[in-house]
Parts: C-alpha cells; sequence; structure tokens
C-alpha cells in the first residue's frame, strides 16, 4: 500500500524559510503526481503546489515566488521549499499523491486524492 510521510515542519518567524519533504514508499510506479495542500484551523483544506510526474508545476497565487516545489524520483521524495514565511502561511501542511495526473490544485477535498500523508505543522509567528 503506497504510503507519504511527510517531514520538515516547525515554528519560524516571518520572513524565516522552512523545507518540507515528503518520502513515497510501496509503490512500484513511477508515475504519479504530487502536491501540497494545507489546512489552518477553520479553513478548509486549499491547494498549495503540485507537480507532475514530468515535473511540470502549479502553484496556489498565495505563494507564488516565494515557495517552490521540487521532486526527486530516484527517491521518490518531493519537497516543498518555503520561504518569506508569512503568518498567514501557518497551517497542517498534506503532503498528496496520486496515479491520475494531474492533480487539481483547486480541490482540496480529501476524497479527491487516493493518498494524503498525516501532516506536518508549520507555524509562523513573531
Amino acid at each position: 500500500e503506497v504510503q507519504l510521510t511527510e517531514s520538515g515542519g516547525g515554528s519560524v518567524q516571518p520572513g524565516g524559510s522552512l523545507r518540507l519533504s515528503c518520502v513515497l514508499t510501496a509503490s512500484t510506479r513511477k508515475d504519479f503526481c504530487m502536491g501540497w495542500f494545507r489546512q489552518a484551523p477553520g479553513k478548509e483544506r486549499e491547494g498549495v503546489a503540485t507537480i507532475d510526474w514530468d515535473g511540470a508545476t502549479t502553484y496556489a497565487d498565495a505563494v507564488k515566488g516565494r515557495f517552490t516545489i521540487s521532486k526527486d524520483n530516484a527517491k521518490d521524495t518531493q519537497y516543498l521549499q518555503m520561504n518569506s514565511l508569512k503568518p498567514g502561511d501557518s497551517a497542517m501542511y498534506y503532503c498528496a499523491a496520486d496515479f491520475a495526473c494531474p492533480i487539481d490544485i483547486d480541490d482540496g477535498s480529501e476524497s479527491s486524492i487516493n493518498y494524503w500523508g498525516q501532516g506536518t505543522q508549520v507555524t509562523v509567528s513573531s
């Protein structure tokens, strides 16, 4: 069964940086898409960034120019480099993956994507 394991969350001051990682295990297929979603308390889950198996990327307007998604196919790992963090970026960040590509960044519902990680908390405050 496919499993996703995130790491790299934490607390940081505004303007700081964090890098999230997500490892996909237990899959022999390599043609999967991946993405990051986030959910703040009292808000719906929203898309942050996605990356297709061929490396094509999409970003939410709120993070364009600050966040970068990347993928290491040899390690079945995706990353989210987050720079110039703002308090509004505070949320639980979830790794997502699917073999049905591309992942729709505008659909954060749990049923829309087959595989989810457990989440890693990102807190931005002074």
